[in-house]
């Protein structure tokens, strides 16, 4: 699977990690940055080109790090077409995909560690949207936002 992924300093050495165990897994890794820690950079800056490459189908699935992974999967979210969602327990991360058709992983650096940050990322891969109807339909509702967001 291609799998990009990016973060800001708050979760680099954690991305690092997880590109590694990535490769070693046999998965096609596209690191979005950073390339090193720099404590002045900005998630967006990142986290903004994967989802893009999510979105576009460039890449098959995103993680994306930041400290606490809520920055990040704010920022994921804003890209027309992805469906982001911070999860730090094993039944969010599958149930995310069968139910939720989530294509973007997002994670704090500073939050987990890097078993269960693995743990977590190889069970969002394994999953697959289930297409049950009570499923597509909540989706396309979602997605029928992004055309026409709610006005307050």
């Amino acid at each position: 699977m291609r799998v990009g992924i990016a973060s800001d300093h708050g979760g680099f050495a954690l991305k690092e990690q997880i590109a590694n165990l990535l490769r070693g897994a046999a998965h096609e890794v596209v690191d979005f940055g950073a390339v090193q820690p720099n404590p002045g950079d900005d998630y967006p800056d990142y986290v903004i080109p994967l989802a893009r490459a999510v979105a576009a189908g460039t890449v098959d699935r995103g993680i994306a790090l930041c400290g606490s992974g809520v920055g990040a999967s704010i920022c994921a979210n804003k890209v027309t077409g992805v469906r982001a969602g911070l999860i730090h327990d094993v039944f969010s991360a599958h149930q995310g995909v069968e139910d939720d058709d989530m294509n973007l992983f997002s994670l704090g650096g500073q939050v987990i560690g890097s078993a269960l940050a693995w743990e977590l990322i190889e069970t969002f891969l394994k999953a697959r949207f289930s297409g049950a109807i009570r499923h597509q339909r909540r989706v396309e509702k979602v997605m029928a936002l992004e055309m026409h967001p709610i006005e307050h």
